[in-house]
């Protein structure tokens, strides 16, 4: 019996464009043999920061290209952050960015996370305990893991509130293309005219995650220094996965990866929903309008831990809300691996292991 994985935030083999990745290939090899070959530069691929500056909207200089998007993370922690500095996060988090930030020995503050992204009064409530962060990390759209969306209302007030209390908004954005329903919302980096946000986002989640690249986008002096860090860490990183990303992008390929990947992660998202209702009716979690994740709270009492211990025995995982931050009676569901099949299968398992510990559907 094959276990059924809730666990991994990464699209199934059936959503990647094999065929696509295989031509972009050939075509980084045909029309640039010596660009992706070379070991380049530490900002990255020259094209593909060039294609990047202009979806954002940017000068080249405020863009560097890394080797995945928590190399940008690690690479910025390490400019700004130095052990005692007190740093926002919302709770809950994604669980290596919080590992990353404890690992430098930051103050880590945490900032509840509401159905519309981080309250603001609670933030305000932080910065008046004459709390001075140098950083407010934000992961704007479909939040892992709670899979929320930060309003358009918070994004200004976050803003104002960094020029307020001088510190950097880490925008930290790599599920913004997969957007199920609803209109996109602007980034805070495109309303920045104070220089207060560093944004990054990544080609693992609309690509494939084997590509590994992803990059950020900020002030140009301070990209300027965070070039410096990427020269002493790997002099460049990964040219030929950058010039295949690079390809892809130019072809069109892209945004048929992404459409592909946004049907089918609805297809997923809508089975969660659906078996939840049938399956656990007390179970409590916002219906994401988009990404890889959804947030479920269970009836107060119920230990995470031990469900997943007996989730476990039924060949079922999926990763508990306290790893995150969360509270012991919360989950993590990354439901882009699996098929609706097998989420159906899985919720049913799950219902069953939560019945085991005496916890039985109302």
């Amino acid at each position: 019996m094959a276990t059924i994985s809730f666990a991994r935030g990464a699209p199934s083999l059936d959503i990647v464009d094999v065929e696509g990745l295989k031509e972009a290939s050939k075509l980084a090899f045909e029309n640039d043999p010596a660009g992706t070959t070379a070991y380049g530069t530490s900002v990255g691929y020259v094209p593909l920061r060039e294609w990047i500056a202009d979806q954002h909207g940017v000068a080249v200089e405020q863009v560097l290209v890394t080797n995945g998007s928590m190399q940008a993370d690690a690479f910025l922690f390490e400019l700004l952050v130095q052990p005692g500095d007190a740093v926002i996060v919302e709770n809950p988090t994604y669980d290596r960015t919080l590992l990353n930030l404890r690992e430098r020995g930051a103050d880590v503050r945490f900032v509840d996370l509401e159905d519309d992204g981080i309250s603001i009064d609670a933030l305000k409530t932080v910065l008046a305990e004459a709390v001075h962060p140098k950083l407010a990390h934000i992961i704007p759209n479909f939040q892992n893991p709670a899979g929320y969306t930060l309003s358009a209302e918070k994004r200004t007030a976050l803003l104002e509130l960094a020029v307020e209390h001088d510190f950097t908004i880490f925008e930290d954005d790599p599920y913004v293309s997969i957007r199920f329903e609803g209109e996109p919302i602007p980034t805070m980096l495109s309303q920045d005219d104070a220089g207060r946000v560093v944004y990054a986002s990544s080609f693992s989640k609309t690509v494939c995650p084997g590509i590994r690249v992803g990059y950020l986008v900020g002030p140009q002096a301070v990209i300027k220094q965070i070039q410096g860090i990427a020269t002493n860490t790997y002099i460049s990183p990964n040219m030929v996965a950058q010039s295949i990303v690079n390809q892809f992008a130019r072809s069109g390929r892209m945004d048929g990866a992404i459409e592909t990947v946004k049907t089918n992660l609805k297809a997923r998202k809508d089975a969660v929903v659906t078996a939840l209702q049938r399956e656990i009716p007390e179970a409590k979690f916002a219906n994401p309008s988009g990404g890889y994740f959804m947030w479920v709270e269970l009836p107060e009492g119920v230990d995470a831990a031990e469900l997943e211990k007996a989730a476990a025995q039924r060949e079922v995982q999926f990763v508990k809300g306290s790893d995150f931050g969360g509270a012991a009676n919360t989950l993590r569901l990354a439901y882009s691996g699996v098929t609706p099949e097998q989420i159906d299968e899985g919720i049913t398992k799950l219902a069953d292991a939560l019945k085991s510990l005496g916890v039985a559907a109302s």
